[in-house]
């Protein structure tokens, strides 16, 4: 069994099928590729791993510590206990907080003392506070915005934006980070620059990351294993060299017979 078991996977908005009977598998620690061209489905395919759809058809199974936990239907704040954290194509952050403040608000939902402790302000919640910032501040170290803590995210420049919101996704300690589309609207010493740091979230961190991504360069050169959807269908999978050279992969892309 897979860390991830993905079977005949569908989801219909009225008469139109967005995604149909999609197979897909995550192993621990691996770095994979999502890819295909505009509307092939690929956000709503993370929507649906990640709780904010509900599939029409097939299972999504999560296997860890030998216990297996369907996921469909469960809310996204549940999935993400489970060990399940994204990023979105369109950033969302809470802009009006700090820097701190938005990695803290995702520690809370694994390392929180509770609704009493919290409330009562009692000596548990402050050594819980106190131990939460220095975790924090660590992390946030990692991707060179320990020197922002008070910055309002709001006032991050755009590339930093998007590192705060992959370090308040690992804050909630997934087993799985799902990337959507990191490096859009990035220049090209950015998109370097995400491209070392995927590759050090996923060695430092031992965890499975999954990347949507339009800027082949970058997926080629970090994922081991890519899928590729079209219309809603999965055309082809393999590793970068496999995909590269697929005829249905080509044609998708690039159009013809």
């Amino acid at each position: 069994m897979s860390l991830l078991e993905v079977t005949d996977l569908t989801k219909n908005f009225g008469g139109l099928a967005a995604l149909s009977n999609v197979d897909f598998r995550l192993e621990e620690n691996e770095l994979v590729g999502l890819i295909g061209p505009n509307g092939a489905g690929k956000t709503t395919f993370f929507n649906l791993l990640t709780g904010v759809y509900v599939p029409s058809e097939g299972d999504i199974i999560l296997e860890t510590n030998g216990e297996k936990t369907k996921l469909n239907g469960k809310k996204p704040f549940k999935i993400t206990d489970l060990g399940l954290a994204r990023t979105f194509q369109n950033i969302r952050l809470f802009k009006d907080l700090s820097v701190m403040d938005n990695v803290l608000i995702a520690f809370h939902s694994k390392k929180g003392v509770g609704t009493f402790h919290s409330i009562l302000r009692t000596p548990k919640f402050y050594q819980n506070e106190e131990e939460l910032r220095k975790e924090a501040i660590e992390l946030l170290r990692i991707f060179r915005l320990d020197g922002k803590l008070e910055t309002l995210a709001r006032n991050l420049p755009y590339g930093e934006q998007r590192r705060l919101e992959i370090v308040r996704a690992l804050a909630t300690q997934p087993k799985i980070l799902f990337l959507d589309e990191p490096a859009a609207g990035m220049n090209p010493q950015e998109t370097a620059e995400l491209t070392q740091l995927i590759r050090q979230i996923q060695q430092q961190f031992k965890i499975t990351v999954v990347l949507i991504e339009h800027d082949m360069s970058l997926v080629m050169n970090v994922c081991e294993r890519i899928y590729c959807l079209e219309y809603g269908r999965l055309i082809a999978q393999g590793t970068p060299e496999e995909i590269q050279k697929n005829p249905a992969v080509i044609k998708a892309y690039l159009g013809g017979d």
